[in-house]
């Protein structure tokens, strides 16, 4: 069989533009999703870095190194998979963690591949040790060790796997071992929050795919309670033509408001628990320290929870801050929230 060799990238201009016409409505995040790099907004430094790697890897024919993005959800780590396999024009299998339960469920996705297929695994994090110490050889030396038999009797036998790149996507890097981060031999890359000016172009181009006009007024509105992330945005968006079509109205600034205040999301993003951490640590807690056991209880939230989904927005406003203590409630949320600061015994 035959090797399948990356193709040099493709111009972005010729890259097939997704129209209201070909996105399909039942999978609307797909359809927002870019196709090219111009469609691809914010993360500019990663997105050079990318052009370098993907570029010298087309001239010298071979697939690209392994890559790693991480970062809080929504920020763009399955889209950049989903683009370099574009790009690239090679064949992406995605799949998880916590999907992969077996060794052998490992082993037969890795045998599966084609030369110059892209693996996708999103949340590696959640790999189990086993599993993740067959990666290293893969990896390393494109070979899959596996063990049959067991006691004096096993034996290992070794597979020659095709040319491949992972590209794998977390949350929380801080739970992968050493030995696996530093086998991504691209790059580990990490996604920042957007600005709102991206935020409104992220806007501005989804609604263009989505048929529907939208205002400036509207945009900077959504933009601004978007938590600085495009998955945000998207959803507002489409929440809010939502109420614009069954109102028969146009998605103007007081449309978008009042969808937004219908979902419980105020002027700064915050939603309900955004809001009801807030105050549990300030009425509850006397404004801090709390340990993050005993807000997860008081919440009746998971502590991965609290640190992968709600943490990451309020510490970018400046709403919170972590101690060695325990979280503490600022002077800049209570004024948000309108809460009175209680006297402290020092």
């Amino acid at each position: 069989m035959s090797s399948k060799k990356p193709l040099p990238l493709i111009n972005s201009q010729d890259s097939e533009q997704i129209s209201p016409e070909k996105g399909d409505v039942n999978f609307l995040d797909q359809t927002l999703r870019p196709t090219s790099w111009n469609d691809y907004i914010g993360q500019k430094n990663i997105k050079d870095n990318l052009h370098i790697l993907l570029t010298a890897a087309a001239e010298r024919k071979h697939p690209p190194e392994h890559l790693l993005f991480y970062g809080p959800p929504g920020l763009g780590k399955t889209t950049l998979a989903h683009l370099i396999a574009h790009e690239t024009r090679a064949q992406l299998k995605a799949t998880s963690g916590p999907a992969i339960e077996k060794v052998g469920d490992l082993a037969s996705i890795l045998t599966n591949l084609s030369p110059g297929d892209i693996l996708f695994i999103d949340e590696i994090h959640r790999l189990n040790k086993a599993i993740e110490e067959v990666l290293y050889p893969a990896m390393e030396s494109g070979s899959l060790d596996i063990i049959i038999g067991k006691g004096p009797s096993a034996r290992t036998i070794q597979l020659d796997l095709p040319q491949f790149t992972l590209i794998a996507a977390t949350t929380r890097i801080a739970l992968l071992s050493a030995p696996l981060r530093s086998r991504f031999s691209g790059g580990v890359f990490k996604l920042e929050f957007y600005t709102n000016e991206e935020i409104e172009k992220i806007i501005e181009r989804s609604a263009k795919i989505l048929g529907v006009k939208i205002d400036d007024s509207a945009k900077a509105e959504i933009a601004k309670r978007s938590r600085f992330t495009p998955r945000t945005a998207n959803y507002l968006l489409k929440r809010s033509r939502d109420l614009a079509q069954v109102r028969k109205s146009a998605l103007t600034k007081e449309t978008v408001m009042e969808a937004l205040n219908m979902l419980g999301i105020d002027e700064v993003g915050l939603n309900a628990t955004d809001r009801a951490l807030l105050t549990v640590i300030e009425e509850k807690f006397n404004g801090g320290p709390v340990g993050l056991n005993t807000l997860a209880a008081a919440l009746s939230e998971e502590q991965a929870t609290i640190e992968d989904v709600y943490e990451p927005y309020l510490l970018q406003l400046g709403f919170i801050e972590r101690t060695s203590r325990g979280r503490v409630i600022t002077d800049r949320a209570k004024m948000h929230l309108g809460l009175k600061s209680k006297n402290k015994l020092i």
